[in-house]
């Protein structure tokens, strides 16, 4: 016992602490140190809520019920995120260019030509601007027919419009891009979506992209039935979208839920078999996935029929701009009559519709084509083409005579150049 004293002046060391009980020993407690952290702070934080809660719930059930359904919600927002993006790094490959990018103006033109394009038809497109135009100052030199050609066949012309509108203002700023979402958002033909997508894709700042894939993702996995095309459901969803946004990785979330909306969670034949948050989504627990989400408005389809009058001159054709604010600003065409109806052009019926001052006597050879249809978002266009070759070289408003080898070279719908193509010989070309 004497021995077991310390001397004087001398302190005893004091033994060792034991290792909190929920651990293994002190390399398992080193390595559990941020757990423990975490721990601490979620009871700190249920601490605090518990009174809070208590001043809006008298009974202590529906206090209880309220904290089950707060973890329950934090806990599947967490989950939601980190499943996604473990699946963003493991399972999607699809290789995209712009994907491989941080240059602000190739996101913004990738985000521009995908706009109502699908990517597969997109990204044919936008090689061949990148490869035209590899700069924003590029771009901005090129004449609008140039880039009104290179843009033919992706419909939606008032994206070209902006596009080159925003392209010129770029360049006379000095041609650099802006690094704010604000200064983003300013810009002409560009969204919140938009700028939240270069934001984060180019400069991972934190703005969540709400798209039609991300509507879908949280529609179907909180089981939300918010009309999507209302204002509540459009605040209620960025709220969302905003809540679960991790701020340091926020360019690759946004880009991990938009794959997924894309690949996994579709729109009619979604894979919920291979789904990685499948067991905690509300939308396949309750049997509602093809349901969601859910739109107030259905839009229709508008049928257009045109009649286009091909008139001839020896080796010149008669075309004009379109100018008016439609889907094919831009473009140009021969010469219009719209029809009222589905109506069947023949050699009958098509002296009448001759614009003046074409006449039936100065007709050396007409021809009549099939029916050309072309599918557009929400319309669809039917027409007919009348090619006419005639003895004089007429004048008409707004339009003028173009050389036939030249055709090659000007923006048309896609319309009539299917009917150039399969009606060749009647244009004596090769191409």
């Amino acid at each position: 016992a004497r021995e077991a004293r310390p001397q004087r002046g001398l302190v005893a060391e004091s033994p060792t602490p034991p290792p909190p009980f929920f651990f293994w020993g002190r390399r398992h407690a080193q390595k559990k140190i941020p757990r423990l952290q975490k721990i601490k702070t979620w009871l700190v934080t249920y601490i605090i809520l518990l009174p809070l809660l208590s001043l809006y719930y008298y009974n202590i059930y529906q206090v209880v019920l309220g904290l089950i359904f707060f973890f329950f919600i934090t806990v599947n927002m967490v989950s939601l995120v980190s499943q996604l993006l473990l699946w963003h790094t493991t399972h999607e490959h699809r290789v995209m260019p712009w994907k491989a990018t941080k240059d602000p103006y190739k996101i913004w033109l990738s985000e521009i030509i995908l706009q109502q394009t699908r990517v597969a038809q997109g990204l044919k497109y936008y090689e061949k601007f990148v490869a035209a135009y590899p700069n924003i100052t590029a771009l901005a030199n090129a004449t609008d027919q140039a880039v009104y050609k290179l843009w033919e066949g992706l419909g939606y012309y008032n994206r070209c419009k902006n596009m080159l509108h925003t392209a010129r203002y770029i360049a006379a700023q000095g041609g650099v891009f802006p690094t704010t979402y604000m200064g983003i958002l300013a810009l002409k033909g560009i969204g919140p979506y938009t700028a939240a997508a270069i934001a984060s894709f180019a400069y991972n700042l934190p703005h969540a992209v709400v798209d039609g894939n991300v509507y879908r993702v949280l529609s179907r996995y909180y089981g939300i039935h918010t009309p999507i095309d209302s204002k509540e459901g459009v605040a209620a969803f960025t709220a969302l979208a905003h809540k679960l946004l991790p701020k340091p990785l926020a360019g690759k979330y946004n880009q991990a839920i938009m794959d997924f909306g894309a690949t996994v969670c579709k729109p009619k034949l979604p894979m919920c078999s291979v789904c990685p948050v499948m067991r905690s989504c509300v939308g396949y627990s309750t049997q509602s996935v093809l349901v969601l989400p859910v739109k107030i408005h259905k839009t229709s389809t508008l049928k257009l029929y045109y009649c286009y009058i091909v008139l001839q001159h020896e080796q010149e054709l008669l075309v004009h701009l379109r100018t008016a604010n439609d889907i094919w600003q831009g473009l140009y065409e021969f010469v219009l009559v719209p029809l009222s109806s589905n109506m069947v052009i023949t050699n009958k019926n098509i002296y009448p519709l001759l614009p003046s001052p074409v006449c039936k006597a100065d007709i050396t050879q007409l021809h009549i084509s099939n029916i050309y249809t072309q599918k557009l978002t929400h319309r669809l266009v039917q027409a007919q083409f009348v090619h006419i070759t005639t003895k004089h070289k007429y004048t008409i408003p707004n339009s003028q005579w173009v050389g036939i080898p030249t055709l090659p070279t000007i923006p048309l719908p896609v319309i009539i150049r299917e009917y150039i193509l399969s009606e060749k010989k009647h244009f004596n070309i090769n191409k």
